[in-house]
């Protein structure tokens, strides 16, 4: 005898319990992750708990978290974004070198800024208007970027001598560094845009369903090149307070910046296929690699192994997603 068939409605049901088991799943071994390792540090790693460690650690995570929570956008929206990091270092570039030219600081550090969405703008026209590969794409132009980098600098340093230069990166409030606080802010920017706005709903839609998203009326194209822009300026937003705080424009800075950063998206459980993520959970991935980081660091363990570990976490995260999108 022929089982008889699950009804349509109990069937939406199961399924959308299992979404939210695999949900509370998500979110209790990202947070138990990061709780384990603080408690861990603290216990054996001497000088942890200091108020300049904690502080530095801050530090450590403020440009991963800024590319990290708006490269949250780009993955949920079914995309992806590898040059973020020579968009880091173009930017600061950009910044130091308008300024050492008699740019006024301010209008420097704006137009380093401005830069990195202009080639968020570009990656999102090749993706969507070209129709590329994501991962082609900003591969590509990650390539381009860097070598128009190298190009304006001739490979050397660009030091900034102009006044009030790295205020940005060096002042402090509440004796905590303003780039810190810019980080803490964007990041709820972030956070308030995917979960509620418009924009947020439809960056969701086109990943987790790009068909039905534009048979809604959705415009898919438009909505990735919005997510590839706030990228691009978040990159940029990042290289700029980068160069701020050392005075400097560097082309080669941010070299694996954009793998650290799928690190901390990944570890955070947005789904590498897009549709599912959180903001904050990519916050405690960012804590979560800035805290390893931090304690290879004070445990004098050469950083090669630093980046083993990061390429495990990623492969980790990436097959638990997998394994729990089969179950759903």
């Amino acid at each position: 005898m022929a089982a008889e068939a699950e009804p349509p409605q109990e069937a939406g049901l199961r399924r959308a319990f299992g979404r939210y088991r695999v949900t509370d799943l998500r979110n209790s071994a990202v947070l138990l992750s990061l709780l384990l390792l603080f408690v861990l540090l603290s216990l054996f790693v001497e000088n942890f708990l200091s108020s300049d460690n904690l502080k530095n650690v801050l530090d450590q995570a403020t440009a991963l978290g800024i590319i990290a929570t708006a490269g949250t956008l780009v993955i949920v929206s079914g995309a992806f974004d590898l040059s973020v990091g020579a968009i880091f270092a173009m930017s600061g570039v950009v910044a130091a070198e308008l300024a050492t030219h008699g740019v006024g600081v301010e209008l420097s550090l704006l137009a380093g800024i401005a830069s990195g969405a202009v080639l968020g703008l570009v990656n999102g026209l090749f993706v969507s208007g070209v129709r590329l590969n994501p991962f082609i794409a900003t591969l590509a132009t990650s390539i381009v970027i860097r070598g128009m980098a190298l190009a304006i600098t001739g490979g050397n340093l660009i030091t900034v001598d102009a006044e009030g230069f790295d205020s940005i990166g060096s002042n402090q409030l509440l004796t905590i560094n303003l780039s810190s606080w810019i980080f803490i802010a964007w990041a709820l920017l972030m956070g308030f845009l995917l979960w509620r706005t418009v924009l947020g709903r439809y960056i969701r839609a086109c990943g987790g369903n790009e068909q039905a998203a534009r048979l809604s009326g959705v415009r898919v194209g438009g909505v990735r090149t919005t997510a590839f822009v706030l990228s691009g300026l978040a990159a940029g937003l990042a290289g700029v307070l980068s160069a701020s705080e050392i005075s400097t424009g560097q082309a080669d800075v941010g070299v694996g910046l954009e793998l650290n950063a799928v690190a901390a998206i990944v570890v955070g459980g947005t789904s590498i296929r897009g549709g599912e993520g959180a903001v904050w959970r990519t916050m405690v991935g960012v804590f979560l690699l800035a805290l390893i980081g931090n304690g290879f660091n004070l445990l004098e363990i050469d950083s090669v192994y630093q980046q083993v570990v990061y390429g495990g976490i990623i492969l980790l995260a990436a097959s638990v997603d997998a394994r729990l999108r089969r179950r759903v």
